[in-house]
């Protein structure tokens, strides 16, 4: 077996040892948080995602795509063939960095800055896409908001409401504007949380919107099974992302995804394949499903 091994020159690295484990060095963000500011940065798969034809030709539109599992996604998506439309609030050199990984693959980057809590937003994501490829196949609805809190009283009602209009208003909107446009064939992939299952008390009104995406999830990939729509989600766990700097405490960042089994958070890259074979018509027979990506923790 070693043997083999060798002739294939393939090395099997230990998925518990392939990335740095905590501890950080200690660090804060303000709220969306940047990449550039990160120490260590992440890994989106720049130098390790190969594709193999599983998107060629298809367009795609996804939210939150300047940075994180995002951007990660959206590399994997242009070296499958896809076009991409990165959808971000106002992250502009990371948003840049993403067009031009998509760019030298020779597909084509839309990049369109703005709020989605807002409807209209969302509506014109949805036209500039349209207007741009034509076509809209695959929408991946990605981008999140969070506040850490150790009391309920801490959280004012404003916040509340925000997270719940990033996070859940801005994936109805964004499909419902969506829909007209999606033929059969098309799929849909939203990102909710290992929250959903074990809610962190802290992240109070983000679990809640994580639960509601998996909830809304399965009743959209009923609502759509005819129309050869397919909707389904991915549950990420303690994934490194500008997002945990921007959210949580200098110390708490420095041992974040430490709880996880593999004792280290994910990498933005670790989740693209997943999203990958839910866009493509590999998984012609999934819907409604959720792909717990966790490091080993329990969504049960």
């Amino acid at each position: 077996m070693t043997n083999a091994v060798k002739e294939k020159n393939t090395v099997i690295v230990n998925p518990v040892d392939k990335y740095p484990k905590p501890e950080f060095p200690e660090q804060e963000q303000e709220l969306p948080g940047t990449e550039d500011k990160m120490d260590p940065r992440p890994d989106h798969g720049e130098a390790s995602y190969k594709g193999s034809g599983k998107l060629t030709g298809r367009k795609a539109i996804i939210t939150g795509a300047d940075s994180g599992i995002g951007k990660a996604v959206a590399i994997a998506f242009a070296r499958e063939g896809a076009d991409v439309l990165i959808s971000y609030l106002n992250e502009h050199e990371d948003a840049k960095d993403t067009a031009a990984y998509i760019e030298k693959e020779g597909r084509k980057a839309i990049l369109l800055p703005g709020d989605i809590s807002s409807e209209e937003q969302c509506k014109q994501i949805i036209e500039r896409a349209v207007q741009e490829f034509g076509q809209i196949d695959i929408l991946v609805n990605n981008a999140a908001f969070q506040v850490s809190h150790e009391s309920l009283q801490d959280i004012s009602a404003e916040e509340w409401e925000q997270t719940f209009k990033v996070n859940i208003h801005a994936m109805f909107y964004l499909c419902k504007a969506a829909e007209p446009y999606l033929k059969p064939g098309s799929a849909v992939v939203n990102t909710t949380s290992v929250n959903a299952y074990t809610p962190r008390p802290t992240l109070m009104a983000y679990t809640a919107t994580k639960a509601a995406i998996q909830n809304f999830t399965s009743t959209l990939a009923q609502l759509w099974a005819e129309k050869g729509i397919r909707v389904n989600c991915v549950a990420p766990g303690p994934i490194w992302t500008p997002l945990i700097p921007a959210s949580f405490s200098g110390k708490e960042t420095a041992q974040f995804g430490s709880s996880s089994p593999m004792k280290r958070p994910g990498q933005p890259a670790e989740l693209a394949p997943v999203y990958v074979l839910l866009a493509s018509p590999e998984s012609s027979y999934m819907s409604g499903a959720t792909v717990p990506v966790t490091g080993g923790m329990p969504t049960i």
